[in-house]
Formats: C-alpha cells, sequence, structure tokens
C-alpha cells in the first residue's frame, strides 16, 4: 500500500519496533545500567527473551520475513509484554485476511437497527463503520453531541473538533482509546484504502493523531466509562458498551451509552430526553 497506508509497507516491523521501545528492562529482568541510550529493549534483547536469534529479528524488523511461524509470533507476544489484544493483533498481521475489504463499499446500518435505536429513547445509542463513521444514531444521541450525526466520522471530530475537547472531561483517554479501537478495527485489513485514506488524513493534520498512531495500541471492542460535560444537563458519567454487529455487517459495532440506575447521570439523561422530545 505505500508509506501513508493504514498499516505501512511492513506492518509486522513497525508493530515490533513500537512495541519493543515501549517495554522498559527492567519489566523484562534486565538491570538497569547508567550508560544505556536505547529507547524500550534493544532488539538482540528482544530476540533473546523471545527464544530466537538476533539474526532473524532483524529481518523481522526490517521486512525481510512476515510471515514467523506461530511459536516465533508467541514468543515475541511474551517478550513485548504483549496483552491478549495485542497478540491477537500480531498473528493477524501474519496471517491477513485472504479477500480485502471492497474500499468502494458504501457501509449503511440495516433498517432493524435503525429500528432498535429508536426503541432507545432514554439510551444514547449509535452505529459505527469499520473506519469510525457515524452510520446511523438515535435522537438522545445527537443531543449528548452533535458528532453523533450520521455522516459523522468520530476520528476526525476527535482530533480536529475543538467542541468534542470541551466535552469530553477525559479527551485524552478518549482519544487514546479511539486510535486503539481504530487499528483494532483494522486487523487483518491491509488493503484497505478508505482505512488507509484516513490514517494518512489524520496523521498529516494531527500531531495527537501521529503520535497515537505510531504507539501501536490496540483495543477491541468493549465497555467503559466516560464523563461528558454536556452544556445543558451538565456532567454526566456515563458507562458505554460497544456490540460487534453480526454478518452481513461486519466491522459495524453498535455503541451503547447509560447511566448507572439512580444515579444524577440517569436523572440528567431524562432530562434530555424531555428536551429533545418536547414540542417546538
Amino acid at each position: 500500500m505505500g508509506e501513508n497506508s493504514a498499516n505501512g509497507d511492513n506492518p509486522i516491523g513497525e508493530f515490533l519496533r513500537a512495541r519493543r521501545e515501549r517495554v522498559q528492562p527492567a519489566d523484562v529482568g534486565i538491570p538497569p545500567t547508567p550508560r544505556r541510550r536505547v529507547k524500550g529493549l534493544r532488539r538482540e534483547e528482544a530476540a533473546r527473551l523471545a527464544g530466537i536469534s538476533s539474526e532473524y529479528y532483524l529481518r523481522l524488523e526490517q521486512g525481510r520475513d512476515q510471515h514467523p511461524s506461530d511459536s516465533v509470533l508467541a514468543g515475541l507476544a511474551r517478550a513485548l509484554l504483549l496483552d491478549e489484544a495485542a497478540t491477537a493483533y500480531l498473528f493477524e498481521l501474519a496471517r491477513p485476511h485472504p479477500t480485502p475489504r471492497v474500499a468502494s463499499r458504501a457501509e449503511s446500518a440495516t433498517d432493524s437497527l435503525r429500528q432498535l435505536l429508536d426503541v432507545w429513547t432514554l439510551t444514547p445509542a449509535y452505529v459505527q463503520g469499520h473506519t469510525l463513521d457515524v452510520l446511523a444514531s438515535n435522537a438522545l444521541a445527537r443531543a449528548l453531541s452533535p458528532i453523533f450525526t450520521p455522516g459523522t466520522n468520530l476520528v476526525r471530530a476527535a482530533f480536529l473538533d475543538p467542541h468534542v475537547k470541551q466535552l469530553w472531561r477525559d479527551w485524552t483517554e478518549m482519544t487514546s482509546g479511539t486510535v486503539a479501537g481504530l487499528r483494532a478495527q483494522a486487523t487483518g485489513e491491509l488493503d484497505d484504502r478508505q482505512l488507509a485514506e484516513l490514517v494518512a488524513e489524520m496523521t498529516a493534520q494531527s500531531d495527537d493523531f501521529a503520535r497515537l498512531w505510531a504507539r501501536h495500541d490496540v483495543r477491541p471492542k468493549g465497555a467503559g466509562r466516560s464523563v461528558i460535560l454536556h452544556p445543558d444537563v451538565g456532567e454526566l458519567d456515563l458507562r458505554y458498551e460497544k456490540l460487534a454487529v453480526s454478518s452481513p455487517s461486519a466491522g459495524q459495532v453498535v455503541v451503547v451509552y447509560h447511566a448507572d440506575p439512580g444515579s444524577s447521570t440517569e436523572a440528567k439523561l431524562k432530562r434530555l430526553h424531555i428536551e429533545v422530545t418536547a414540542p417546538s
């Protein structure tokens, strides 16, 4: 794909280099020395911990071997202290899907998903595509933030819309999760032109995005909390769930925000719902 692609021409090498530089020697039992100048582990240290030769590890980082065996991948994951998600991502880089996503395919949410969102009148919810485009949302999600309007790309909004930085109290954590989630979405999609173009655009326009993308963090869909400082109802302490949509809409995710029962946030969401549904 070229250097502006989602994973570059050497996806395994880029991933290994980024993750090696983040491992502190003390974390793997290597005593610190005052003259040590490299960031993270040396290549030979990573190779030794992975149980492979330094020469072979260098071949991997240089992209001269893009398909290491499962045992080598497991050793690398162990040496670089990768968690389950990052380990799965490394294996996917070495075993890309044989059929790439068709870049020109227009994503859309199904009618049944749209109907489901509208039924959740007291629960902000939206559907996002594989490059984090909002494909559908309910009224309460749009009242929570305009970025949940269909047609908005959440990556662009997170880094380029100043409104978002004011709205999310945990903006730093939110953007970190957004980039890690985008990389998780990219797993196995090494020839996705839409994703490559988005990464190239954001790398050029946002230093924060470029820095986070270079970390090679991987965080698949899941659950968490986020605090939103809403201009009308105040602080909202929300839980969220990210639920994968099954085929034929593979790659899409339903994101649902909800409040703890009996909390002040639950009461504020009800107020926001009243504002949304009140006749103009």
